[in-house]
């Protein structure tokens, strides 16, 4: 840039030096844009911020409160990129996209913009404010997979006094909220709400009160989309109709409540939801996670696994001791891995036992243990109970403490093969949160066999997908070497369409990072090495880091780099 924001509003006398340092101290303990620490400070005003940075660019500012925007044209950029960049796609001239931008610098913003969309880019400028609320406003509309039609023929019921289910007073008569919670209406629209996420595959339910608005999202292929805003009056009688369906106690709203619901659905078929009712500052946070056992995957060569590492796991899990660690955050698809190593283990021959927290799948031929810390019931007191079962293979659902760690590492070390979760971000981090959690540099080394970490990331839809063009430097920056950058052909995009609700994407792959625990690497845990000693190392015995794992299935055209760089770190 010519000049530097500060420096200019200086010289235009719109602000002082004093000021200026002040601003540029308060970005220095805060963080953010120093643009925005000038308007918190209130030392200058948005509009003003606008105008500057449109001399400072040369690129004309816009009013986007004023702007008239096609529901079509919003549809070409997801919001995700949208939110990550502070950008907002404005109006299409032939095969130009305008867009406005909180920082027309960004290069990297531009490139991905023409990568996603196809077109070339016309920049305005806006201000991150101003941006953040028309994105609120432009993304609000339900996604196409969803009829609203269907939903306002359910609420036509609750016109006029209909609506007054329920008082929002702190004490609510308990017989009112069963009353409000049997009501036909009620009952078919948490009907719709439970089923249409099966119809269209997500993965989880948000009910979400707040202090103006009740919302329903939906996650599909792990990115939260709003369905549905039933009226206000509503949210007491829709989260006690879920709550005596999960045979939960309804007249408690001040603590959190686990249950669980099972759904009979046409053709026989049996549909589970894990439920977690949260009392926030304006009512319960209902949040549901599905489990269709239809659709649990436990073939692991169509899980994402690449051949080095399905193999190292498979020569990990097939050892007679040891233990196998699988890492990531919630909902990055450990327990389907988990699953998936016991169904390849799952023999007469073998006695198999799992604590798990909640147990999300029934597996036959395995003695699988909910847990239930109310009464004592934790993932030590499962495991020393395991031990004195007779066992061959102990899977836990997660090892959160010392007293765990240490019965975990202890049964490694004597003749069995343990299977658990933990939640670190990559595989080498693993072995710093056992020493953390008190567990000994040797015990670590001799009981590990395998550590995998995994990650979620969308694929690009089969219906639309079509070749993606990419610069050299965006894929040497998301980590390509230099030298196959000019050669990296196959990758795919999705321009989007009916099947995948014009995202581009339908379904996920997993990205796995699998670190075997050879002598080398073994010596460097007892050595005191760090984790990045230990991913260095890792990575000099052939393993695959997630990004890299990521960057293969960028290469395939199985997803994209902005999915990726979404979900892998450099």
């Amino acid at each position: 840039m010519a000049d530097r924001l500060g420096e200019l509003l200086v010289r235009e006398k719109v602000i002082t030096s004093e000021q200026l340092k002040k601003a540029i101290d308060e970005q220095r303990s805060s963080g953010g844009k120093l643009g925005a620490n000038l308007i918190r400070l209130n030392l200058i005003t948005e509009n003003d911020l606008t105008t500057f940075l449109s001399k400072q660019y040369g690129i004309p500012a816009i009013d986007l409160a004023a702007a008239e925007i096609d529901r079509e044209i919003i549809k070409l950029i997801p919001e995700d990129v949208c939110k990550k960049y502070q950008i907002l796609p404005i109006s299409r001239a032939g095969s130009t996209l305008v867009v406005a931008m909180a920082d027309p610098s960004n290069i990297f913003a531009i490139d991905d913009i023409k990568f996603l969309t196809g077109y070339n880019v016309d920049t305005v400028i806006a201000s991150e404010a101003a941006i953040g609320s028309a994105i609120e406003k432009h993304y609000a509309a339900p996604p196409p997979e969803f009829e609203e039609e269907n939903t306002d023929d359910l609420l036509a019921g609750f016109e006029g006094e209909d609506l007054e289910v329920l008082k929002e007073e702190e004490d609510i008569d308990v017989t009112d909220l069963k009353k409000g919670a049997e009501d036909a209406p009620i009952i078919k629209l948490v009907n719709k709400i439970l089923t249409d996420p099966i119809k269209i595959k997500a993965s989880d339910i948000h009910i979400e009160p707040y202090e103006k608005s009740f919302r329903v999202r939906y996650r599909l292929d792990g990115v939260l989309k709003e369905v549905m805003k039933p009226p206000m009056k509503l949210k007491n009688a829709i989260v006690s109709r879920i709550k005596i369906m999960a045979n939960l106690d309804i007249a408690e709203r001040r603590l959190p409540q686990d249950g669980r619901i099972k759904m009979k659905l046409g053709g026989g078929k049996e549909m589970d939801y894990r439920v977690s009712v949260l009392p926030t500052l304006f009512g319960e946070k209902v949040c549901m996670r599905l489990l269709d056992k239809s659709n649990l995957q436990l073939d692991m060569t169509k899980l994402g696994f690449d051949e080095k590492p399905l193999k190292d796991f498979l020569d990990a899990i097939h050892k007679p001791w040891g233990m196998v660690l699988v890492t990531g955050p919630t909902g990055s698809g450990k327990t389907t891995t988990l699953y998936s190593a016991l169904s390849d283990l799952n023999k007469i021959s073998e006695n198999i036992s799992t604590a798990e927290d909640p147990v999300e799948f029934n597996l036959m031929g395995i003695n699988q243990v909910q847990m239930h810390e109310a009464i004592g019931l934790n993932f030590a007191a499962a495991l020393r109970s395991f031990l004195r079962q007779d066992p061959d293979i102990i899977m836990v659902g997660e090892i959160r403490d010392y007293e765990t760690a240490e019965i975990a590492v202890k049964a490694a070390l004597t003749g069995h093969l343990v299977l658990s979760t933990l939640h670190t971000n990559d595989a080498p981090a693993t072995v710093s949160r056992l020493l953390n959690m008190g567990i000994e540099p040797f015990l670590i080394a001799s009981a590990t066999n395998c550590i995998i970490a995994q990650r979620l990331a969308r694929k690009v839809c089969k219906d639309c997908a079509e070749p993606a063009k990419v610069p050299a430097q965006t894929l040497i920056n998301i980590g390509v070497p230099p030298e196959e950058a000019a050669s990296f052909t196959g990758m795919m995009k999705g321009k989007g369409c009916p099947t995948c609700g014009g995202t581009g994407y339908k379904g996920r792959i997993a990205l796995y990072e699998v670190m075997p625990l050879g002598e080398a690497l073994k010596e460097a845990v007892l050595s005191g090495s760090s984790g990045a000693e230990l991913k260095r190392e890792a990575i000099r015995q052939g393993m695959s880091s997630l990004r890299m794992s990521g960057i293969k299935k960028i290469k395939e055209g199985v997803t994209t780099i902005e999915e990726v760089m979404r979900v892998t770190m450099a």
